[in-house]
């Protein structure tokens, strides 16, 4: 029996990482996670992950959680595992929470941040976690669009291919664009997320920006909800899991912080 559980607050650059889950055809972030770990405790136990972020897609505040007999103090724990882990994955901090603890279904909502650069130049030092759109973008219209996200819909228009979802209405709480200077952002929270389907919204809202995609053509996709009618992804580098929030506060961490 396991005597505890602990939980870890993760931050990665998912560049070389086929994905946050486990999967057959390539490395992923809970392998990593997973190695660190029973190089620190000897045991091999299964990490669970709050949100699913895709290959290429990186994390500020990606919440884990794994049983465990050890009895290292948290700040042992997060310094011995930022040993063994890659420097491209960074534990930010640990915290001790009840075995009953579900990192996943006891999430209250997950923040994703998408970000482009716009203009003629493409950037040298941000290329790797930005899409960057040299077309002209109505940031306007691109607002009015994201409006119609907010509530309880079915977004099965905005759902990959391979989503394995049994339903695919989700509550949006949080849907905005900002600017900052060449950059754009597009926040994003939820109960929870489809595969793909913030890429899929940025997809579609930058076709609205272009003037591609109406403001009515834009709202049908979420009206009418057939299946993968948003086909055009956003690329992958551009996504960020921001924040996974519960109930209650797990970590301290004074870099976790709203923006």
């Amino acid at each position: 029996m396991s005597t505890r559980r602990i939980a870890l607050l993760v931050e990665y650059d998912g560049r070389r990482y086929a994905g946050s889950q486990y999967q057959k055809n390539g490395y992923t972030i809970q392998e990593a996670l997973e190695g660190a770990i029973s190089n620190l405790t000897g045991e091999s136990n299964r990490v669970a992950l709050a949100g699913r972020t895709d290959a290429g897609v990186h994390a500020r505040g990606q919440v884990a959680s794994f049983p465990t007999e050890s009895a290292h103090p948290e700040d042992v724990i997060v310094r011995a595992l930022n040993f063994h882990l890659p420097e491209d994955i960074v534990v930010r901090d640990a915290v001790e929470v009840p075995l009953t603890f579900d990192v996943r279904r006891q999430a209250r909502s997950r923040w994703y941040r998408y970000t482009i650069v716009t203009g003629q130049q493409r950037p040298a030092l941000q290329r790797q976690y930005v899409w960057h759109v040299s077309r002209p973008l109505d940031l306007q219209r691109m607002c009015a669009a994201v409006a119609s996200l907010t509530g309880e819909h079915d977004f099965a228009a905005f759902s990959g291919p391979s989503s394995e979802d049994r339903t695919t209405v989700r509550r949006v709480s949080r849907a905005q664009w900002s600017r900052e200077g060449r950059f754009l952002h597009l926040d994003m929270e939820a109960n929870a997320f489809l595969n793909q389907q913030v890429r899929r919204t940025v997809g579609a809202l930058v076709q609205v920006g272009e003037g591609k995609l109406s403001l009515e053509g834009f709202r049908s996709l979420v009206e009418e909800a057939r299946p993968g009618a948003a086909d055009y992804a956003a690329p992958p580098q551009g996504l960020c899991l921001m924040r996974v929030r519960y109930e209650r506060e797990l970590f301290a961490d004074e870099e976790y912080e709203d923006i």
